[in-house]
């Protein structure tokens, strides 16, 4: 009995994992296999177009894609309608027009805001937390969860609490209760 419940609970870990990594690495706007014709799409909100220039636009977007907004904090520059990520927008525009690299832009927003801007912040000892952070408390669950799983297995039957059987026949206390008048069982 043990066994079977270390294997499906073995199985259900491997099928959660397995759909978390898929769900993971399948881009956002790629539709789902496992998503009906019937569901509803939603698309991330982008800045509108304002430069003359669709080229430029393009590459002003996928540069503040990048950039995550300070006052929103969980929207990028070109999601946002703050007004900061407006005027960041804008001032990317700018820097393009003026020949800037997007690496030259990127280095200059993280001289200017920090690390804090980049969505993906570079693996470094002022950010090893945000990157080390998540695999340790992973690690540390499924630490917890195989001692629990071990000491479970090595209790006998009759050490677990037996689960209540239902018959057909009510217990001493239910028919105590009923033969009283004015009980409330």
């Amino acid at each position: 009995m043990a066994d079977m419940r270390r294997i499906g609970l073995a199985a259900l870990l491997t099928f959660a994992f397995a759909l978390s990594t898929r769900a993971a690495d399948a881009p956002a706007s790629a539709p789902s296999s496992a998503a009906s014709d019937a569901t509803v799409k939603f698309e991330t909100p982008t800045a509108r177009l304002t430069a003359a220039d669709p080229a430029l636009e393009a590459r002003m977007l996928a540069i503040t894609g990048e950039l995550r907004c300070l006052v929103c904090q969980n929207q990028t520059i070109a999601d946002s309608h703050a007004d900061l990520a407006a005027d960041l927008r804008q001032e990317v525009r700018e820097m393009l027009q003026k020949g800037q690299t997007p690496e030259q832009i990127r280095k200059y927003m993280t001289d200017r805001y920090g690390d804090f801007i980049l969505y993906r912040p570079p693996l470094k000892a002022t950010t090893a937390v945000l990157w080390l952070a998540p695999a340790t408390l992973l690690a540390i669950a499924l630490a917890a969860l195989a001692v629990v799983i071990r000491r479970r297995s090595r209790l006998a039957d009759d050490e677990f609490e037996p689960e209540p059987m239902l018959d057909d026949e009510p217990s001493e206390a239910a028919s105590d209760s009923l033969a009283r008048p004015g009980s409330l069982a």
